[in-house]
């Protein structure tokens, strides 16, 4: 077993308050349980979100979902669903949440600092009627996943105020960033998988 890095640990909340302190009441009180005219909007205006999820023993998963703006059904204010589009069928978020239907969700909407975020307990379903609703070029999802909200709120833009991540003038030079293939490639240790068989993928 390998010596952590980590030292003086905190494990106790009180450390942990005596530490960073407590939230001041508009954070507390900006909290509701539903979604409101304001997070229905931002919902129907968000073309991508987060989904975390973690299986029974605790291991965590968190999932890209992304789609045109408004493609995540507002069922009424306590229930939305996130429909399940093809994927590389590793099913993480799905599996997750057949053993764990606690769920949060991150909305983000371009060129927007602040966030949507959403906790409550998710589920899987079939129900064709609502799933007929979020076709797309005449294809219906085959699960959808069902979202009761329990907690809604926007979270405030200081995350990506310090990572300039909606200025353009900061972005890097697309040449000089990580390759996305050969980090497969390389992970995958394939005999007869090449960068050029990744890349036709």
């Amino acid at each position: 077993m390998s010596v952590s890095p980590f030292r003086e640990r905190i494990t106790t909340e009180q450390e942990l308050r005596d530490l960073m302190g407590f939230p001041g009441e508009p954070v507390v009180k900006k909290v509701i349980d539903h979604l409101d005219p304001h997070c229905r909007e931002f919902i129907g205006r968000s073309p991508f979100l987060l989904l975390a999820t973690a299986d029974n023993t605790g291991a965590c998963d968190v999932s890209p979902r992304g789609d045109d703006p408004g493609f995540v059904h507002i069922v009424d204010d306590h229930h939305l669903v996130v429909p399940d589009r093809p994927g590389n069928r590793r099913l993480d978020s799905l599996r997750n949440i057949l053993s764990n239907p606690r769920a949060g969700l991150i909305f983000l909407i371009p060129g927007m600092e602040e966030t949507l975020r959403i906790n409550g307990r998710a589920c899987i379903f079939q129900d064709s009627e609502l799933l007929y609703e979020m076709e797309v070029k005449g294809k219906i999802p085959k699960v959808g996943i069902g979202m009761e909200v329990e907690e809604c709120y926007i979270h405030c833009p200081k995350a990506f105020k310090r990572s300039h991540l909606w200025q353009p003038d900061t972005w890097p030079n697309p040449a000089d960033l990580p390759s996305p293939v050969q980090m497969a490639v390389d992970h995958m240790k394939l005999p007869l998988v090449s960068q050029e068989k990744v890349e036709e993928r």
